[in-house]
């Protein structure tokens, strides 16, 4: 199930978002969600880790928070790195939490319409089966360095 997001609609998205929690980060460097949180660490954004089972431990510099509700300040996006039937509890603290929240991002392989529902009716733009981590790299051009054909035209070596 792919929704048919358009290309500048998750471009202007990943170019808004400052601050990101990940939830359901893993400690272990070979899990999507470590790698995921890292490469968008290293591209600027602001990454909140989040993950009951690893609080207080590091990850990537930062301090891995056990709840959403330990969050200092705001947030614009949160990414769930968990399995479908979790998704409705985390939107649920998600839009409690930030009045702000701009995005709901549920990785590859999550969708919950309901709580995708929920989110839009409170003006939150939903993503669901999709990476941000993918979709930066594809709608930026950096795939191009794995051998794929993007589409986009970039001047960068």
């Amino acid at each position: 199930m792919n929704e048919p997001y358009k290309d500048s609609d998750l471009r202007d998205i990943l170019k808004r978002t400052k601050r990101i929690a990940v939830v359901g980060v893993s400690m272990k460097e070979v899990r999507p969600s470590f790698y995921v949180a890292r490469y968008l660490k290293l591209k600027g954004f602001d990454v909140v880790p989040v993950n009951p089972g690893h609080a207080g431990q590091t990850a990537f510099g930062t301090t891995v928070l056990g709840s959403l509700g330990e969050i200092e300040g705001g947030v614009d996006m949160v990414d769930i790195f968990r399995r479908s039937e979790h998704v409705p509890p985390i939107v649920d603290e998600a839009l409690e939490r930030f009045p702000d929240l701009q995005t709901i991002w549920m990785q590859i392989g999550v969708w919950h319409e309901d709580a995708a529902e929920k989110a839009r009716a409170r003006g939150v733009d939903v993503v669901m089966n999709r990476c941000p981590k993918i979709e930066y790299q594809r709608l930026f051009g950096e795939l191009r360095m794995g051998g794929f054909n993007t589409g986009v035209i970039s001047s960068k070596l």
